[in-house]
């Protein structure tokens, strides 16, 4: 993380927000080899130093980028794609003639992404911790499931 602690916090908040982001190369071409694979690290690194994004791992193969990321709550999935994408894409292009010559039309990437958040606790877990909580009027839930009524009551 940023600072070593495993949640951010803010004057208000305590955050753990984590994203698996993948996404590919247009066409699948394997151009992300040798020194625009070095660029490219280099590139989401200063991209994520900029925006406060923790990288917790990241791996560049010669068609996609894995990464995982820790990143602040105004930041959401799409703006973080775009921004690492998009910026990627430019300076890469700038940089190594090469792939303005493959990609005429100034994409590197293809539109899409993969993106999955991970967390410290399982859905089941968190499923049983909200279940857990007891209020003063336990037969009165408010959430997905209808009251059940006793033969008595019906």
């Amino acid at each position: 993380m940023l600072n070593g602690d495993r949640y951010r916090k803010g004057a208000h908040t305590v955050l753990d927000l984590k994203y698996h982001v993948v996404w590919k190369t247009k066409y699948g071409y394997g151009v992300l080899t040798g020194e625009v694979a070095l660029r490219m690290r280099d590139i989401v690194k200063q991209i994520c130093s900029e925006k406060e994004i923790g990288i917790v791992k990241g791996n560049i193969r010669q068609n996609h980028v894995h990464i995982l990321v820790s990143a602040p709550a105004h930041l959401s999935p799409a703006k973080l794609v775009q921004l690492l994408k998009g910026r990627s894409s430019f300076l890469l292009q700038r940089e190594f003639p090469a792939l303005r010559k493959r990609y005429w039309g100034q994409h590197l990437w293809s539109r899409g992404y993969f993106c999955a958040t991970v967390g410290a606790t399982t859905e089941e877990q968190v499923k049983e911790y909200i279940e857990g909580q007891v209020e003063e009027d336990v037969n009165f839930k408010i959430w997905d499931e209808a009251p059940s009524l006793t033969p008595n009551q019906a």
